[in-house]
C-alpha cells in the first residue's frame, strides 16, 4: 500500500540564507518504534532532513503528532513521513529499526537496497549482523548499531560493522554517531546479552511486585531511583524501552533458558494486550503527552493533620546508621538523644558525627552556621531512661531480632505513650518489633539507607496494627528532614532489596558459566543502562558478607528460588573474602585502575 509523502515543516525558516540542501544530511528510518523514533528526534536535533517509513498508517500519524506539536517552539529542516520505501532514494543514511524478526528484516534491508546506495545501519539486538548485512545483497554498506535502551541526547551506542562492511561505511556510521550526539561504547555482545537479561529480569520481578500489591507504581520507581541511583524506575524504564519489546525478549529468554525469572510476569502481558506498549504508545505504565513526554499525575493530597507532631528524637544505636540519622535529625533542627551501651561509645559516637559535619561543611553540603547549630542539639547517653520525654524513638541496633526485641519490650514501658516507635530494620519483621513492644500501634519501620546524610530514600514500612497518627507523623518528619519516604509492606527486604539482591544473585550465579568477564559485565551494565556501577562492584561495595546475610533473610522469609543465596558467593564469604572493605571481593584486585569503582 502507498499513500502520498508526508512533509511536516517545523516553522517558516528565520532571516538569514537558508542551508544548502545539498550540504544537509538526509538520513532515512524505517521503522517507527521506539528505536526508531529515537533516532529520528536525534536526527532531527542534529538538524539532518529525515525520511521516515513505517508501513502502519496509525504510527505514522501518531509519529506526525508528536512533530507538530514540537514545531511549535524550533526551527529545525522538515520530516518526511511516508510508508514508501521508495522515498529512502536521496537518503545519506538509512537506520533500519523493524522488528527484531530475520524475515522482516532481511525483506526491509533487501529493499531499502533496491532504492538506495547509502550505508545501512540495522539495529538488531538478537539476530547476526553478519547475517542480515550478506541478506541484503549489499554486505559493504551494512552494519549494526548495538544499544541497550532507546538511545537520547548524549546516550551510548556501540557501532557493530561486519568482516565485510567497508571503510567508507564505517567512516560514515562513525560520522552519524558523532553528529547525533551519542557516545561511542565498547561492550560486546556477551556482555550486553549478559546485561540484558539481568536487567530484564530486574524489570519483569518489578511489574510482578507492582502486580502483588506490595507496593505503588510511583514508589517503585522512587525507591529503586534513589535506593540505587539509578536513572530511571524499573516501570518508567520498560515504557521507554516498549512493553512489547520487553515482553518478546523475556519470551525469548524464557524460551532459549528455560528460567522461570524471564516468563513475563502477567501484568506485563495484559497491558502489551490492551496496546499499552510504552511511552511509543502514548500509554504504559504511565501517560504520555503528544510530544512524547510523561504526563504528571495529580499530586496526591497529604494534607492530613499530623496528630502527633515530632520535635524530639532519640537515637538508639551508636554504629554508622545511628551516628549518620542523628547527624541528620540535630541538621534539620531537631534536638537529638543518642543513647549507646556505654557513656564511652555515646560520647564516641557524637565526636564521629561532629567529624561528619566537618567533613559536610568542606564539601559544601552545609553550611559552617548549621554545624555550630547541630552541634548542641547532640547530647549523649548511656540509659534507655533518657527516651523518656522523645516524641520519636529511632532504633538502630544490630540487624537482629533477638537484640530488637527485647529493646522494643522496653521501650513499650520507657517511652511516653504518644511517642512514635521506630525501627531502621533493611530486613528483619517490623511486626516483630511492634509486638515486642506491647503498643503496636506506635510502631513504625524508617529504613534510611547508607549514607543517611547523603541519601534521600526512606522506606516507610506500615504494619497491619500502625495506627493513621503515627504513620503520619513518621511521614511527615521524614519529609521535614528533606527526605523522600515511600510506603512498604512489611515484608522482607521491603521493595529496594526485594527487588535489588536477586539481580545481584543472578550476576553471580552467571560466573559459574565459563568465561564471564566480572569488568565487562559491569562495564555493559554502566554504558548500556546508565547505571553507576555494575552488579560486581555494586556487591564489593556493599559487603559480600552483608550481601549474603540480606540474601539469605529473604530467602528464609520469602522462601522464593529467585532470593535463593548464591553458591558461589558462599563460598566466597567463608573464604574470607568480604568486598572493599577488605579488599578481597570481585573488583578489588582492579580498584586502583578502575575507572568503575
Amino acid at each position: 500500500m502507498t499513500t502520498d509523502s508526508r512533509t511536516l515543516t517545523d516553522s517558516d525558516p528565520g532571516p538569514g540564507p537558508d542551508p544548502d540542501p545539498d550540504l544537509v544530511p538526509v538520513t532515512g528510518i524505517v521503522g517507527l518504534g521506539t528505536v526508531g523514533e529515537a533516532f529520528l528526534y536525534l536526527a532531527r536535533r542534529a538538524g539532518h532532513r529525515i525520511v521516515a517509513v513505517d508501513s502502519d498508517l496509525d504510527v505514522l500519524a501518531r509519529v506526525g503528532n508528536r512533530l507538530k506539536a514540537l514545531a511549535k517552539d524550533t526551527e529545525e529542516p522538515p520530516v518526511v513521513l511516508t510508508d514508501d520505501v521508495a522515498a529512502l532514494a536521496d537518503a545519506t543514511m538509512v537506520i533500519e529499526a523493524v522488528s527484531d524478526d530475520l524475515a522482516v528484516k532481511t525483506d526491509v534491508l533487501r529493499r531499502i537496497g533496491e532504492v538506495s546506495q547509502a550505508p545501512v545501519l540495522t539495529t538488531t539486538s538478537t539476530l547476526s549482523v553478519p547475517h542480515l548485512a550478506i541478506a541484503s545483497g549489499r554486505p559493504e554498506t551494512v552494519s549494526g548499531l548495538r544499544f541497550l535502551v532507546p538511545p537520547g541526547p548524549a546516550g551510548t551506542v556501540e557501532p557493530v560493522p561486519t568482516a565485510l562492511t567497508s571503510p567508507s561505511t564505517t567512516n560514515a556510521v562513525d560520522a552519524l554517531i558523532a553528529e547525533l550526539g551519542l557516545t561511542r561504547v565498547e561492550i560486546g555482545a556477551g556482555p550486553a546479552a549478559d546485561a540484558t537479561a539481568l536487567v530484564l529480569a530486574y524489570l519483569n520481578r518489578s511489574v510482578a511486585f507492582l502486580d502483588a500489591g506490595h507496593s505503588t507504581r510511583d514508589d517503585i520507581d522512587t525507591a529503586m531511583r534513589l535506593g540505587c541511583g539509578l536513572p530511571t524506575g524499573p516501570l518508567q524504564l520498560l515504557d521507554i524501552i516498549g512493553l512489547d519489546t520487553a515482553h518478546a525478549t523475556l519470551t525469548r529468554l524464557r524460551q532459549q533458558t528455560g528460567d522461570a525469572s524471564f516468563a513475563p510476569a502477567p501484568l506485563l502481558t495484559r497491558l502489551v494486550d490492551a496496546g499499552r506498549s510504552g511511552r511509543k504508545a502514548g500509554e504504559g505504565f504511565y501517560a504520555y503527552d503528544n510530544e512524547g513526554r510523561h504526563i504528571t499525575d495529580e499530586p496526591v493530597d497529604r494534607s492530613t493533620t499530623v496528630r502527633r507532631p515530632v520535635r524530639t528524637v532519640a537515637v538508639l544505636g551508636s554504629g554508622v546508621m545511628a551516628r549518620g540519622i542523628a547527624e541528620v535529625t540535630a541538621t534539620a533542627g531537631h534536638p537529638t538523644v543518642l543513647v549507646a551501651r556505654s557513656r564511652e561509645k555515646a560520647e564516641a559516637a557524637l565526636a564521629a558525627i561532629a567529624e561528619s559535619l566537618t567533613h559536610s561543611v568542606r564539601r559544601g553540603r552545609i553550611t559552617a552556621q548549621q554545624k555550630a547549630a547541630a552541634l548542641p542539639l547532640l547530647t549523649p547517653a548511656a540509659d534507655l531512661e533518657a527516651v523518656a520525654d522523645r516524641d520519636l524513638v529511632i532504633e538502630a541496633v544490630a540487624e537482629d531480632l533477638d537484640v530488637k526485641r527485647p529493646l522494643f519490650s522496653r521501650l513499650g514501658t520507657v517511652a511516653k505513650p504518644e511517642a512514635i516507635l521506630a525501627t531502621t530494620t533493611s530486613s528483619l519483621s517490623v511486626t516483630a518489633c511492634a509486638k515486642a513492644s506491647g503498643r503496636p500501634a506506635d510502631v513504625v519501620g524508617m529504613h534510611f539507607f547508607n549514607p543517611a546524610p547523603a541519601l534521600r530514600l526512606v522506606e516507610l514500612v506500615r504494619t497491619d496494627e500502625t495506627s493513621d497518627d503515627a504513620f503520619t507523623g513518621a511521614r511527615a518528619f521524614a519529609t521535614v528532614l528533606g527526605k523522600t519516604p515511600v510506603t512498604c509492606p512489611d515484608r522482607a527486604g521491603f521493595i529496594v532489596n526485594c527487588l535489588l539482591f536477586p539481580y545481584l544473585g543472578a550476576a553471580v550465579d552467571l560466573l559459574q558459566r565459563p568465561g564471564t568477564d566480572i569488568r565487562a559485565t559491569d562495564t555493559a551494565i554502566q554504558d548500556g543502562y546508565g547505571y553507576p556501577m555494575g552488579p560486581f562492584a555494586l556487591l564489593d561495595t556493599i559487603g559480600l558478607d552483608v550481601s549474603l546475610t540480606i540474601q539469605h533473610r529473604l530467602y528464609d522469609q520469602l522462601a522464593d528460588p529467585e532470593h535463593k543465596p548464591a553458591l558461589l558467593l558462599e563460598g566466597l564469604v567463608a573464604a574470607g573474602a568480604l568486598g572493599r572493605k577488605n579488599r578481597k571481593g570481585f573488583r578489588t584486585a582492579d580498584r586502583r585502575r578502575s575507572s568503575t569503582l
